[in-house]
């Protein structure tokens, strides 16, 4: 079998774009990662943005040893592509936060966070809550209240578990 020839680096560089330089799974999210394939090199013989994922070490060591199968990683990689595709940094950082802590229920964030969350409000994953007491200033409205919604909660559960997140 011949060597294996490196990542072509622009090739490592979409990979690492699209998981932010973190890892690919959601529950975990580490840094450093390194780049793994999704079907084995020995099966597959080439470099492929479809088949490569970030891990970081402790996840790349549980994939090679079956203790994350190979159907999870290509979902992870197919809800990872969605995610990036749709949603902002800011808009996956606040889904984090909502994954992170089932607890928590809303955000209270500055009105002018509102175009950040544009999709998620529009997708319905999150609302805006119309609070009793608001500030004004200058005309603005200091800050928004966004809350999970049920389908948000869904969306969250169905990444956290490897799941098709565009899926009813």
């Amino acid at each position: 079998m011949p060597d294996r020839p490196p990542i072509p680096r622009p090739l490592e560089r979409a990979v690492l774009v699209e998981a932010g330089h973190r890892c690919a799974i959601p529950t975990c999210r580490q840094v450093p990662v390194e780049l793994a394939h999704i079907v084995p090199w020995a099966q597959v013989q080439e470099h492929t943005f479809e088949n490569l994922i970030a891990l970081c070490p402790t996840c790349h060591s549980r994939y090679d040893r079956g203790d994350i199968d190979r159907s999870s990683m290509r979902q992870y990689k197919r809800n990872l592509g969605l995610l990036t595709s749709r949603y902002g940094e800011f808009e996956r950082r606040v889904l984090e936060i909502f994954a992170a802590d089932p607890e928590v229920q809303a955000l209270r964030l500055t009105s002018d966070n509102d175009i950040h969350l544009m999709y998620l409000v529009k997708d319905g994953l999150l609302r805006v809550v119309d609070e009793q007491s608001r500030v004004w200033i200058q005309g603005v409205l200091s800050h928004r209240v966004y809350a999970i919604t049920p389908e948000g909660r869904a969306f969250i559960k169905k990444w956290l578990e490897a799941r098709d997140v565009d899926a009813p």
